[in-house]
């Protein structure tokens, strides 16, 4: 793993409350085709706040949520009393050998070295078990993104300063929009890749929408949760979360208690060890 990827996969700790209250963990439908059956034993890895554990809780006898970062372990154990909440990483968990059901991963395992995580998934799991990892966050292909994208373009064209989330400042496409209110211009790939020599088969792929209604402090707050903002300087942060203020007011007319519908979207992936 890169310095970079260290310093961003490590951020998150920072601002663990604020994790908590704007980010959103993966939809009820989602988890529901991912863990189809309870089972005796799920492993919630790379827990964070705990968002999958709480929905884990009433699909298994028992949850271990395995979390490197003891801030937002504190937070995970205030939100869900009862789950064993242990410090590890994908690389490195400290469960038995064939003890789990299923591993699933919720916006967490591209922060993860894939081969030893892969390894280490197949070791703890029990034959034939599961697999998971899922993605939540804004769809950048949804109207209100691609409008907003849209808006900053026109912006830029005609002369407007901008700061933006990006390569550089002043980027002609607008640092894409989505990349300033909610995205990630760093963002990876969201998928689950099975290499071959590790233990599992081929992962099936669903995909799952739905709309949130969010006033501007609800997107300022999750625009803060991201890595590439957690990880900036301060000055150079407060700067970009107040033009991106200054932008939903100006562009969007969303400020205040005025709401707009942002899309949402899961990937999930599912394989099995064999």
């Amino acid at each position: 793993m890169s310095q970079e990827k260290a310093e961003r996969a490590g951020s998150f700790g920072a601002v663990a409350s604020q994790y908590e209250r704007y980010r959103p963990g993966p939809p009820v439908a989602a988890v529901d085709w991912l863990l189809p059956t309870r089972v005796g034993m799920v492993i919630d890895l790379g827990a964070g706040t705990g968002a999958l554990t709480r929905l884990l809780v009433d699909r298994a006898e028992e949850v271990v949520a395995v979390e490197p970062d003891g801030r937002m372990r504190s937070v995970l154990t205030a939100e869900a009393p009862g789950v064993r909440a242990v410090m590890g990483r994908g690389e490195s968990m400290p469960v038995p050998d064939c003890c789990a059901d299923a591993v699933l991963a919720s916006s967490s395992w591209h922060w993860m070295d894939p081969i030893p995580t892969l390894n280490e998934v197949g070791r703890v799991l029990l034959p034939g078990g599961t697999l998971g990892a899922v993605w939540s966050g804004p769809d950048f292909e949804g109207p209100f993104l691609v409008q907003a994208r849209a808006l900053l373009a026109e912006q830029w064209q005609g002369g407007a300063e901008v700061v933006v989330v990006g390569e550089g400042e002043g980027d002609p496409h607008g640092g894409e929009f989505a990349s300033l209110i909610m995205g990630d211009a760093l963002r990876p790939t969201f998928s689950l890749e099975i290499p071959p020599g590790v233990p599992f088969d081929q992962p099936e792929h669903e995909v799952f929408t739905w709309d949130v209604a969010l006033n501007a402090d609800e997107l300022i707050g999750l625009l803060g949760t991201l890595s590439s903002i957690i990880t900036m300087a301060p000055d150079r942060r407060e700067r970009v979360i107040a033009e991106a203020r200054r932008l939903l007011r100006e562009l969007l007319g969303v400020e205040g208690e005025v709401t707009v519908d942002v899309a949402f979207r899961a990937d999930a992936w599912r394989s099995r060890r064999n």
